[in-house]
């Protein structure tokens, strides 16, 4: 998988929420519960919350860029 491919990452199915959103909030300074709120991941099935919040950590924590 390339680095373009992972961006296009779809981490919450149930909104279609992609990884590079995600990486652009986290960016914007937003937590988990307002990517959330803006972007509705983890308010359906909630299957993608423990992904989803790991990548937030690893993203803050600069293990991922």
């Amino acid at each position: 998988m390339t680095e373009d491919n992972l961006a296009d990452k779809i981490m919450c199915e149930c909104t279609g929420t992609t990884r590079g959103k995600i990486f652009n909030l986290v960016s914007q300074g937003l937590d988990f519960d307002a990517i959330s709120s803006k972007t509705g991941v983890n308010t359906g099935c909630g299957g993608c919350e423990w992904e989803i919040e790991s990548f937030i950590e690893a993203l803050k924590e600069g293990k991922i860029s």
